[in-house]
């Protein structure tokens, strides 16, 4: 009888699919409803989307704090209710803001967004308010007001140069605007279409996101997803990424003997003397046999507790 799947997979989410259709694909393809994901993207963008399976869904946790990379084309010149492209522009700058914009001006305002800064999410969000979406609320007809938060965007720079282009507002007029590609270094919960109207904001004349693309979550590259047509249902099953290699993705690593493994998964704590644990916070991946293999094997997530280390998640053998 074949094992259950276990692992990450990298999946390159295709423009148009939500998050949830393409966990659902995944149920299919590998035969079990335990998968997860960590790291929502909107159904417009594209990129890297972290997958769990098996019991491995229970390292999602770790996943989901990680620092990411997006590249993505901001128009500038016009905003949206839900500052991306997926409703009509409702303002538009006035001529002469729009034709003062050039690079020098857009990177001096950049400098504003980087770093650590408190940033308003969009209303149109998947945060929750009093227990319920906040997108949900806006199509209800509320208004929503979400709180600034702090967020860190270590980079933020244009890549290309400034591309004229036309916006169609929904009554059919056309208006002037600007397109600029960039890429942004974020921590996790910063909003890349929030960066996009605050930019325009900080130039006077409005901002919203044409395109998105993550290309990077912690140490999870674009490069190394599968795209759509490699995860369809009728395709081979691909090999995960086992539950060590995955967990040393996420967590500083100690390695445990066979012996210490089997006192782990019975709930014992072991002594923080018999390990040269690496200077990091807690909590930490126990790997048993990675010198019989590749990567070995995942025993559990440790947590210190004084002067030992107890299991906080522990993985089957």
């Amino acid at each position: 009888m074949a094992a259950a799947p276990n692992g990450f997979l990298l999946l390159d989410k295709p423009a148009g699919w939500s998050s949830h259709r393409v966990v659902s694909r995944v149920r299919k393809w590998l035969g079990t409803r335990k998968v997860g994901h960590a790291g929502t993207l909107d159904p417009m963008a594209t990129g890297v989307l972290v997958v769990g399976v098996g019991p491995s869904t229970r390292l999602l946790t770790f996943a989901v704090g990680l620092g990411k990379t997006y590249t993505a084309t901001i128009r500038l010149g016009a905003s949206t209710p839900t500052d991306d492209a997926d409703s009509a522009p409702d303002r538009f700058a006035q001529a002469d803001r729009l034709a003062a914009l050039d690079l020098e001006r857009i990177e001096g305002a950049l400098g504003s967004l980087r770093g650590d800064i408190l940033q308003r999410p969009s209303a149109v969000s998947a945060i929750k308010v009093d227990g319920r979406r906040a997108y949900a609320r806006v199509r209800a007809g509320e208004d929503v007001e979400l709180d600034a938060r702090p967020v860190t965007v270590s980079r933020f720079d244009v890549v290309s140069a400034l591309r004229s282009s036309t916006a169609v507002a929904e009554d059919g007029a056309e208006h002037g605007v600007v397109d600029v590609d960039v890429v942004v270094d974020c921590s996790s919960g910063t909003y890349v279409r929030a960066l996009a109207r605050d930019l325009g904001d900080a130039l006077g004349a409005f901002g919203h996101l044409t395109a998105l693309r993550r290309t990077r979550v912690g140490d999870f590259p674009i490069d190394e997803a599968l795209t759509v047509p490699d995860f369809d249902a009728h395709a081979p099953v691909p090999e995960l990424i086992t539950p060590a290699a995955a967990a040393a993705a996420l967590l500083p690593t100690i390695e445990v003997s066979a012996e210490q493994a089997v006192q782990l998964r019975q709930g014992r704590f072991l002594a923080q003397s018999a390990f040269s644990a690496p200077a990091a916070p807690e909590p930490y991946a126990a790997i048993s046999g990675a010198e019989r293999g590749e990567h070995g094997e995942l025993v559990a997530v440790l947590d210190r507790r004084d002067d030992s280390f107890k299991s906080r998640v522990v993985f089957p053998a």
